[in-house]
């Protein structure tokens, strides 16, 4: 391994609520143990964030997903973000392998806020340095942060796994705002695309699946998305994809949102496999028996020496 000196000291590892396993296993790929710390919840439903050791001058990761609870878990990681500015840290980068509010990146309609700036507006507040996240559902909030981060996809672990079936199939996005994430997946496994074209219903925030642009007749197909949450986009795709002579349906997202009634939509619906990734740790009663999990440690383990020793990501996606 090519190493630089760093203008900051070891790095430190520590564990969130929010994803205990994924740091666990992001802590034996790179070989470094979680450092020690405890996380009190206050009878009146405060939280307390206490250091067992220093962390003056190190280089420190707090990795924290934003699953449920996810305001307990967003007060959390800002509450250790200042436990650690407090003790003279060296660098502080926020992992968040899942960031809630990538959906409110706009003002949709009039009197409304655009939450996922006010997010970024707190982490650096509270005292980041650093950000780093995976598959944002609008890219454009790179842009809200004012320190440097890295966005990260895990659409090619997805698509590694895919590849190794060797389908002849089509991959079809379940709305047209995926449409150019969805086309790069298709490039990646060297198949071809078709869409679900969606209207609105009225005034309501009711969808309808209108058409599939795109021919999946006798063919399998994977339905791409960034995330599932209540799932009902990924319902009408699946029925839609069916009703046009589609063969086996494979389901593939990096974000298990799973909101209710999720995990029963996707039980009853004619999926061969869903295929998802630890982002957000999934509950026992949530996981199904066509679900496939994927690790996302090793691309983060692999990002975070890289920003402490001062190389390259890009190099990981041969950018």
């Amino acid at each position: 391994m090519n190493t630089q000196i760093t203008t900051v000291g070891d790095i430190k590892l520590f564990a969130g609520s929010g994803c205990p396993d994924l740091a666990q296993r992001i802590s034996d790929y790179i070989n470094i143990p979680l450092s020690p710390w405890d996380i009190i919840k206050f009878p009146n439903e405060n939280l307390l964030v206490r250091l067992q050791g220093s962390v003056r001058g190190q280089d420190v990761y707090i990795i924290q997903s934003h699953s449920r609870p996810v305001h307990e878990n967003i007060m959390e990681m800002l509450i250790a973000i200042d436990c650690m500015k407090r003790d003279s840290v060296g660098r502080i980068t926020v992992v968040v392998p899942y960031m809630a509010y990538s959906q409110s990146d706009k003002k949709i309609e009039p009197r409304v806020p655009i939450t996922s700036r006010l997010l970024a507006d707190m982490i650096e507040v509270a005292g980041a340095d650093r950000w780093m996240t995976i598959d944002l559902h609008a890219g454009q909030i790179q842009g809200f942060y004012k320190i440097p981060g890295d966005s990260l996809t895990a659409m090619h672990i997805l698509a590694n796994y895919i590849r190794e079936k060797d389908l002849d199939a089509v991959v079809v996005t379940p709305d047209l705002g995926f449409a150019k994430k969805g086309r790069n997946f298709a490039a990646k496994l060297d198949l071809p695309l078709a869409f679900v074209e969606k209207r609105r219903i009225g005034n309501t925030n009711g969808r309808e699946a209108l058409s599939l642009i795109g021919a999946v007749e006798d063919k399998d197909v994977i339905i791409v998305d960034d995330l599932v949450d209540t799932g009902g986009s990924i319902k009408q795709a699946v029925n839609l994809v069916k009703s046009s002579g589609a063969k086996d349906v494979y389901v593939a997202f990096t974000h298990p949102v799973l909101s209710e009634p999720a995990a029963t939509r996707l039980a009853k619906l004619p999926i061969k496999e869903i295929i998802t990734t630890d982002t957000i740790p999934i509950p026992e009663d949530k996981k199904l028996p066509n679900m496939t999990i994927l690790t996302v440690s090793h691309l983060i383990g692999e990002v975070i020496l890289r920003s402490h020793e001062g190389r390259s990501v890009g190099e990981l996606f041969n950018e």
